[in-house]
């Protein structure tokens, strides 16, 4: 058995429409174990949000999982009831969205919200779960948590909503949680204090965390682990180190040639010419072959997984060669 506490094999979410199936995420492979942090990284459209959506099963219809085994300590949550994910959901797992209304109900109080959700899976007094609440605001740097308790969310901006909705996931000290760009609205200051507390909740809990982001500065900083989405597929994977440092596929090159801390002063931003190919029944062959400076007309055949050093994987059949192994 994997002492992973999250394993993806194979997973395949596809979205049936009138004019086709979109394979928004297609035989993606990757595994967390306890205490260790995997940073899903990729531009918009590559199915990063759509993977941890899946993994919650709260994938919206026509979406459904077509295939794929998602292992969370060794049960596969796709072949569990509704009602048993009912029990997993916000308990021994946790998923903080990018926008945090959809987390918090508008029409009611942010502490009928946190002492809910901590009653609802926790056999705790009532004076216990608000104390647990007030602590938990406090922790993601919200400045007198015990009147804040009392407000609605129309009464906190929208960096302080997404405060809410992380310390409201951090409430059940979960086994894993998927974090969907949750730092997105929040100004540098608050960012680098979540990030801290989010650190410390993975080391002292053993917390597994996916942190889903196009922000590869926070991913460097953050994770242990990357893994590199493109048109619906992992398209690189390994040692966050490693990958940034010497990335192996042209699309991860490619990403870390257009961050503008990279580039010499004066000189011309790089950029990956063309725009992400349509998921909606893709033809065979490498999806990054139309905007890869490596293409060649093997291409237009689906490419292995290898394995350019120890550690590493990449979808690819012309992997950057200058890879350390």
């Amino acid at each position: 058995m994997s002492d992973a506490t999250i394993e993806l094999r194979n997973l395949r979410t596809y979205f049936p429409i009138r004019g086709g199936v979109v394979r928004a995420v297609d035989d993606v492979s990757f595994s967390v174990k306890r205490g260790k942090v995997l940073g899903l990284v990729g531009e918009s459209g590559s199915g990063k949000s759509v993977t941890g959506f899946s993994i919650v099963r709260l994938v919206d219809p026509p979406g459904q999982i077509a295939g794929g085994s998602i292992l969370f300590q060794g049960h596969d949550l796709a072949r569990l009831s509704e009602a048993e994910m009912r029990g997993l959901r916000g308990s021994r797992i946790a998923m903080i969205f990018q926008d945090p209304m959809m987390t918090l109900n508008p029409v009611l109080r942010i502490d009928t919200q946190m002492i809910e959700t901590v009653l609802a899976h926790d056999r705790v007094s009532h004076a216990e779960a608000r104390a647990r609440c007030r602590d938990a605001l406090g922790q993601v740097g919200i400045a007198s948590p015990e009147e804040r308790l009392r407000a609605y969310p129309h009464q906190f901006s929208g960096g302080m909503r997404q405060r809410v909705a992380i310390a409201i996931s951090m409430l059940h000290r979960p086994d894993l949680i998927i974090a969907d760009e949750p730092t997105t609205a929040l100004d540098v200051t608050i960012q680098a204090q979540i990030l801290f507390e989010v650190q410390k909740l993975v080391a002292t809990f053993g917390t597994a965390l996916i942190w889903i982001t196009h922000d590869l500065s926070v991913v460097a900083g953050l994770a242990d682990d990357i893994a590199v989405m493109y048109a619906g597929r992992i398209v690189e994977a390994g040692a966050v180190g490693d990958v940034l440092n010497n990335p192996a596929h042209p699309y991860t090159h490619g990403l870390l040639a257009s961050v503008p801390g990279r580039n010499r002063r004066g000189t011309r931003l790089r950029q990956i010419p063309g725009m992400t190919p349509s998921l909606l029944d893709p033809e065979p062959g490498c999806a990054f072959r139309t905007r890869c400076f490596r293409a060649d007309p093997m291409c237009s055949a689906d490419p292995p997984v290898i394995q350019p050093a120890a550690g590493r994987t990449a979808r690819c059949f012309f992997p950057i060669q200058d890879v350390v192994a």
